[in-house]
């Protein structure tokens, strides 16, 4: 061993248990792995979307966070499901994943300031998107993506022709 120690943040459990926490907002819906990575985002930067206050500071390059969080989220699930607190159902447009009864038990023993405000945001955020259909759900992220790309593009104040050489 290098005696490096493996850090918590941006791990399967990090993202498991913000994904059980939305699946428990949600319940008794299920949702896909496209649905979970968005409402992963809006848990954790709520504010852009005008909710609550963000649980993550807005980084300027927070935009390609949701091609990352995909396959973080995917190993966050197999985690809950590996104990029994989130279930996978096959249905004719893919996999679903919902949450299991003991997930609320189980998000009631974790009681830290942050934990609190992670389970308050996932509520927020499934009350305020699930009735959502897939496609009105992509368009307001797609909406909040052009406002931060816009700006965070740096802006010109002077024309090319205007700087000195």
């Amino acid at each position: 061993m290098t005696g490096r120690k493996a850090s918590p943040f941006n791990s399967a459990l990090e993202t498991g248990v913000r994904a059980l926490s939305i699946l428990t907002a949600s319940y008794p819906k299920v949702h896909d792995l496209g649905r979970l990575v968005q409402y992963d985002y809006l848990t954790v930067h709520s504010a852009d979307a005008n909710g609550p206050p963000s649980l993550h500071p807005p980084l300027p390059l927070r935009s390609g966070e949701l091609l990352v969080r995909r396959g973080l989220i995917e190993s966050g699930l197999r985690l809950m499901m590996s104990r029994s607190l989130v279930r996978r159902e096959l249905h004719a447009n893919g996999f679903l994943f919902g949450a299991e009864d003991s997930a609320t038990s189980f998000l009631d023993n974790l009681s830290s300031p942050y934990s609190v405000a992670l389970r308050n945001r996932a509520d927020w955020v499934a009350t305020t998107f699930d009735e959502l259909s897939v496609e009105q759900l992509d368009s307001v992220v797609k909406r909040l993506f052009e406002a931060w790309t816009i700006e965070f593009q740096p802006s010109q104040t002077r024309s090319q022709a205007e700087l000195p050489l």
